[in-house]
C-alpha cells in the first residue's frame, strides 16, 4: 500500500524529502547516450501503445471511456492493479523505510494480497449487480439521498490531488533530478503533459493497457536491479550482516540512532516499542487496505472494467502474486543502499543531511536512486530511470481517469441533471487538463515543505481520513439494517476525531536525532496503525447506534444492493432503465446509449459518418473526444432492460470459478508461508 509505505512513525524512521537533492553521480557525471536512446525509445513505445489502445477503445460513451467498455481480460486488469498502486512514491518511500527500518515495511505490500482477493470475492459482485461505474453513486443507491454521495465524492479528490499526485510527481522528479540533473520543473511538467495527454484521448482502455505494458518493464528492471544489489553485497547472509553493520562514521554522542534496528530482519514487532507494532501491522493495516484496495475509485474501477466477474477474479489474483514482489525488489534493495552506502543513506548527523540530502531527519530517502546511480551499467542505467517514470506516469494515469470519473458523474451530473453522455465525456476530459495544472501548482509548496513534512503528510491524512470510509462501505454491504441518517453522521464523527489528530500531528512534528521528545501522549505512544482501527471502530459504532434510531429502509429498496441480496431479480434495475429513455444520466452505466453502436463507431467514427464539409480541426477534435460523427439511434425500454441485465450479471461459468477459487487459496498458501518465514 503506496500510503503506508511512506513512514513509519519513528524519528528519522519515516521517509524524508529532500529540499535541494544533490545529483548522486557527481560533478560532472551525466547520462550515456545509451541511457538516453533507451528512455527516448521507451517514450515513443508508450505513446504508441496508448494511441493504438485508444484507437481500438469505445471511447464515445461512458462505459467505454471510463470503464473500458467492461471488455477487459484478467491479465491487464492484475497488472494495472499492481501498477496503479505501485507510485514512484512507492519505490522512493518503500525503499527508504526499509533502510531505515528493516524488513517490516513489507508486511504493508504482503497484507494488500489478502484485500486484493476480498475485492474479487466480496466487494465486486455487489459493485457490478448493482450497476455502478463510481464508488460514491454505489453509496447513493444502497442509502438514497445525495449528501452521502457528495461527502464521497470531494473527500475522494481532496485525497488524490494533495496526497497521491502532488507525492507520487515530487519523489519522480527528485529521482529524475538526482539522476539526470535536471530542473525539477521541467522533467514534471513533461512527464504530466506526456501522461494527461493519452489518458485524456484514450480513457480507461489505454490506462490499463499502457499500464500492462509498464508493470512488465517495473518489474524486470527492478529485478535486475536487486540481483546485482545481491551480488554486491553477499546474498541474504551478506546482506544480515553487512546490514547490522552499516553505521555512518559521523555520530550524534549519547544517541542509538545511528545503530539499525536490532530486529531490523523481522516482520513482526514487539507490539509497544516497535517501530510497527505487530498487532498495527495486521489489523490496523487492514482498515486502510480495506480502503485502499476495495472501495477506493482508482482501484476498484480496473476491476469494474472486467469482462465478466471472473476475469474481475483473475485481475484479483494476478494482482495479489504481484504485490509480494516488491518486498523483495524494493525493501531489500533500500537495505543494500544502507549497507554499502552508510555515511549517506544512514546519516543522522542533522548537520550532514542536511548537506547529503537537504532534509535535517535522514536521507533514507535517496537510498533507492543511490542504487540505481551507483551498480547499474549504461544502458540499464537508462531502462530503470525509465522503470520509475512507468511508476509514476502509470498511478498518475489511474488517478487522473478515476478522479474526472468521479467529478463527471457524481459532482457534474448533481448541477447538470439532463447533461447528455456527450456532455460527461468532453466535462472528464476538461477535468484532467484542471488536474495537471492544479498538481504543477502543487509542486513548490511539495519543495518548501521540507524535511519530511509532506510524506509525514500523506500518511497522517490518509490514516485520518480512510478508516470511516472503510467502515461505512463493511457495513454498507454486510448489516442491511444500516439507514442513510446513520452512515452520515457516522462518517461526520469520524472525520472530526481523525481532522483532530491530524491537527496535533502538524503541530507537534517528531524530532530529529539528539533532540527531546516533545509531543503528547497520543502522538507519541498511540502508533497511528492502532488510531487507525479505533477510529474505524468508533464510526462503525456510531453508524449503527444511529441506524437502530431510524427507520429502517424497505427489503425491496435493497435488491442487489447487499452481499444478501446480490442475487435479486433486476426489478428496480429495470424501472431505472424505463424512466431513463428521456435523458442520459439515468442510463445503465457503463453502457453506450446506442447499444454495441457506439462501441465499434467511436474508434473512426468521425471520418466514417462526417460530412465532407467537415473541417480538419473539428475532425480531430471529434477524435480527441470521442464524439461520434451521426446521431445514435435510441434503445427501446425492452432492449435497455436486456442490456442492463447482461452488463449486472454475476453468473460465472463453473469451470472458470473453480480455476479462480484454487488460484486464490493457492495465492493465500505462498503468502502465509511467507509470512511465516519472515516473522
Amino acid at each position: 500500500m503506496a500510503l503506508a509505505a511512506v513512514g513509519s512513525g519513528a524519528p528519522g524512521n519515516g521517509v524524508r524529502t529532500a529540499t535541494a537533492p544533490y545529483s548522486a553521480q557527481g560533478p560532472g557525471a551525466s547520462l550515456h547516450a545509451y541511457d538516453i536512446g533507451v528512455l527516448v525509445v521507451y517514450f515513443i513505445f508508450v505513446i504508441g501503445v496508448g494511441v493504438w489502445s485508444s484507437i481500438r477503445a469505445s471511447r464515445g460513451t461512458i462505459g467505454g471511456y471510463f470503464l473500458a467498455g467492461r471488455s477487459m481480460s484478467w491479465w491487464p486488469i492484475g497488472a494495472s492493479l499492481m501498477s496503479s498502486n505501485v507510485g514512484s512514491g512507492l519505490f522512493i518511500g518503500l525503499a527508504g523505510t526499509g533502510a531505515a527500518g528493516g524488513l517490516a515495511v513489507g508486511g504493508f505490500e504482503w497484507n494488500a494480497t489478502w484485500l486484493l482477493l476480498a475485492l474479487g470475492w466480496i466487494f465486486v459482485p455487489v459493485y457490478i449487480a448493482a450497476g455502478v461505474v463510481t464508488m460514491p453513486q454505489y453509496l447513493r443507491k444502497r442509502f438514497g439521498g445525495q449528501r452521502i454521495q457528495v461527502y464521497m465524492s470531494v473527500l475522494s479528490l481532496i485525497l488524490y490531488i494533495f496526497t497521491k499526485i502532488s507525492t507520487d510527481i515530487f519523489s519522480g522528479a527528485l529521482f529524475i533530478q538526482m539522476a539526470l540533473g535536471w530542473n525539477l520543473y521541467l522533467s514534471t511538467v513533461i512527464l504530466l503533459v506526456v501522461t494527461a495527454v493519452y489518458t485524456i484521448a484514450g480513457g480507461l482502455t489505454a490506462v490499463i493497457y499502457t499500464d500492462a505494458l509498464q508493470t512488465v518493464i517495473m518489474v524486470g528492471g527492478a529485478l535486475v536491479l536487486m540481483f546485482l544489489g545481491f551480488k554486491e553485497v553477499g546474498w541474504y547472509p551478506g546482506l544480515e550482516q553487512r546490514y547490522r553493520q552499516a553505521i555512518p562514521n559521523a555520530t550524534v554522542p549519547n544517541t542509538t540512532c545511528h545503530l539499525p534496528r536490532p530486529d531490523a530482519f523481522h516482520m513482526l514487532r514487539d507490539p509497544v516499542s516497535g517501530d510497527i507494532p505487530w498487532p498495527g501491522l495486521i489489523f490496523g493495516l487492514t482498515v486502510l487496505a480495506t480502503w485502499c484496495w476495495c472501495t477506493d475509485q482508482v482501484i476498484v474501477q480496473r476491476s469494474l472494467s472486467a469482462k465478466s466477474l471472473s476475469h474481475a477474479k483473475g485481475g484479483s489474483v494476478l494482482g495479489g502474486y504481484l504485490k509480494m514482489l516488491p518486498m523483495f525488489f524494493i525493501v531489500m534493495p533500500g537495505m543494500i543502499s544502507r549497507a554499502l552506502y552508510p555515511d549517506e543513506v544512514g546519516c543522522v548527523d542533522p548537520e550532514i543531511c542536511q548537506r547529503i540530502c537537504g532534509a535535517r531527519v535522514g536521507c533514507s530517502n535517496i537510498a533507492y536512486p543511490k542504487l540505481v546511480i551507483a551498480l547499474m551499467p549504461i544502458g540499464l542505467r537508462g531502462l530503470m530511470i525509465a522503470v520509475i517514470m512507468a511508476a509514476l506516469m502509470s498511478s498518475l494515469t489511474s488517478i487522473f481517469n478515476s478522479s474526472s470519473t468521479l467529478f463527471a458523474i457524481d459532482v457534474w451530473q448533481r448541477f447538470r441533471r439532463k447533461a447528455t453522455e456527450q456532455e460527461l465525456m468532453v466535462v472528464g476530459r476538461v477535468f484532467v487538463v484542471f488536474l495537471v495544472i492544479v498538481s504543477i501548482v502543487w509542486i513548490p509548496i511539495i519543495q518548501s515543505s521540507n524535511s519530511g513534512q509532506l510524506f509525514d503528510y500523506i500518511q497522517s491524512v490518509t490514516s485520518y481520513l480512510a478508516p470511516p470510509v472503510t467502515a461505512l462501505f463493511l457495513l454498507a454491504i454486510f448489516c442491511k439494517r444500516v439507514t442513510e441518517p446513520g452512515a452520515f453522521w457516522g462518517l461526520l464523527c469520524g472525520l472530526v476525531v481523525g481532522l483532530l489528530r491530524m491537527v496535533l500531528e502538524f503541530l507537534y512534528p517528531a524530532p530529529a536525532c539528539g533532540e527531546v521528545d516533545l509531543r503528547p501522549a497520543v502522538l507519541k505512544d498511540f502508533h497511528y496503525l492502532y488510531f487507525a482501527l479505533v477510529l474505524c471502530g468508533l464510526t462503525a459504532i456510531v453508524i449503527v447506534t444511529v441506524s437502530l434510531c431510524t427507520t429502517p429502509i424497505p427489503e425491496e429498496k435493497l435488491a442487489r444492493l447487499t452481499w444478501w441480496t446480490r442475487n435479486c431479480p433486476h426489478t428496480e434495475l429495470e424501472k431505472e432503465a424505463h424512466e431513463g429513455t428521456a435523458g442520459t444520466s439515468e442510463l445503465p452505466p457503463g453502457e453506450p446509449p446506442a447499444g454495441g453502436g457506439g462501441a465499434e463507431n467511436s474508434g473512426q467514427g468521425p471520418e466514417q459518418h462526417a460530412a465532407p464539409r467537415r473541417s480538419w480541426g473539428k475532425l480531430l477534435w471529434g477524435w480527441f473526444c470521442g464524439l461520434p460523427g451521426a446521431p445514435e439511434q435510441a434503445l427501446s425500454p425492452a432492449e435497455k432492460a436486456a442490456l442492463e441485465r447482461k452488463l449486472t450479471s454475476i453468473k460465472e461459468e463453473p469451470l472458470w470459478r473453480s480455476v479462480c477459487n484454487i488460484n486464490a487459496v493457492l495465492l493465500l498458501a505462498i503468502n502465509v508461508f511467507l509470512w511465516g518465514y519472515f516473522a
